[in-house]
């Protein structure tokens, strides 16, 4: 039977979720606004979020000694980003919900679509910060100072598209601080590897957000928004293969400056090439011109970031 009624609120999907998720499809229907304003419908930006701290673990166990407690620390890292992508991607919402109204992938989330108001968005923005910091403060003095140091850059990067061309860079700035941060948590320090791995991050995090950007290119040029994707235009191609040579070289650096040997050197050595052959794969099938294409290779890289936090960590037992 057929009504000409409009459906519910908490029952309006986000245009780019997959289909089927599980928060359609499982979550109670007054949790579903609050799930797909933390983007729990869209799990790829939580592991983009959580495989770099990843990559720190492995360097870490691969320079020091492997410990029990690295397993605490991997879960806590996995915790800390589903709580911190969720309250991350609350704040994105809250500064961008004027521009999400015009974009007409955006519109149908939470805030522009009337199922979230802005003050409920805050609360449960910090409802999810406190969470996670109880989290962060298990991992010890210097990853507490280096992730309280990360909100600066979180609060940052939503207006980043306002004032410069390369908003992907403010991402990645944010995004990988987790290579410093879960190395902290089990050094107590930092060292040039994770530094040279967070570098890596970031550029992979240029190649993998222009090819999403992609998908509002036309949006974005109407209503004046900034990206590398605009920016690099036709070049795009070109551009991804420097940044995505500069992910992969820089991952090299790191692994030498954790000093493995032997079967341990090469077990991340084939991880990288194994990343590598991930990234020319996405060249290969790069259409700018299909959302839907584009759409499905930004999420392929969870796998492209499995590839190198799974070699990582035998190379680290090893």
């Amino acid at each position: 039977m057929q009504t000409d009624q409009p459906m519910p609120e908490a029952h309006r999907s986000v245009s780019d979720a997959p289909p089927d998720n599980w928060v359609d499809r499982y979550a109670p229907s007054g949790w579903r606004p609050w799930l797909r304003l933390s983007r729990a419908d869209r799990p790829i930006g939580t592991w983009l979020l959580l495989l770099p701290c990843w990559w720190g673990i492995g360097l870490a166990m691969i320079a020091g000694v492997p410990q029990w407690r690295d397993l605490w620390i991997a879960v806590a890292c996995a915790l800390g980003a589903v709580l911190m992508r969720g309250a991350g991607c609350t704040w994105n919402d809250i500064t961008d919900r004027d521009i999400d109204d015009k974009v007409a992938r955006t519109r149908s989330r939470p805030i522009p679509s009337g199922q979230v108001t802005v003050r409920g968005a805050v609360l449960w923005m910090a409802a999810q910060s406190l969470a996670g910091l109880v989290i962060l403060l298990t991992l010890g003095p210097a990853a507490v100072i280096l992730g309280v140091a990360s909100l600066a850059l979180v609060a940052i990067y939503p207006f980043a598209k306002r004032f410069t061309w390369w908003p992907q860079v403010f991402l990645g700035l944010a995004f990988n601080w987790g290579a410093l941060l879960a190395w902290a948590a089990h050094m107590g320090n930092l060292a040039p590897a994770p530094l040279l791995a967070y570098a890596a991050g970031i550029c992979w995090t240029v190649f993998y957000d222009t090819i999403y950007a992609h998908q509002d290119t036309e949006d974005d040029a109407l209503i004046g928004v900034k990206s590398t994707a605009r920016l690099f235009g036709r070049d795009t191609a070109r551009w991804l293969v420097v940044f995505g040579s500069a992910a992969v070289g820089l991952l090299v650096l790191a692994v030498l400056a954790a000093g493995p040997h032997g079967l341990a050197l090469l077990l991340a050595l084939v991880g990288i090439a194994a990343f590598a052959g991930h990234l020319l794969w996405q060249l290969k099938h790069f259409d700018m011109s299909s959302p839907a294409v584009c759409l499905r290779l930004f999420r392929s890289n969870r796998d492209a970031g499995l590839l190198i936090a799974g070699f990582l960590a035998l190379a680290g037992l090893v």
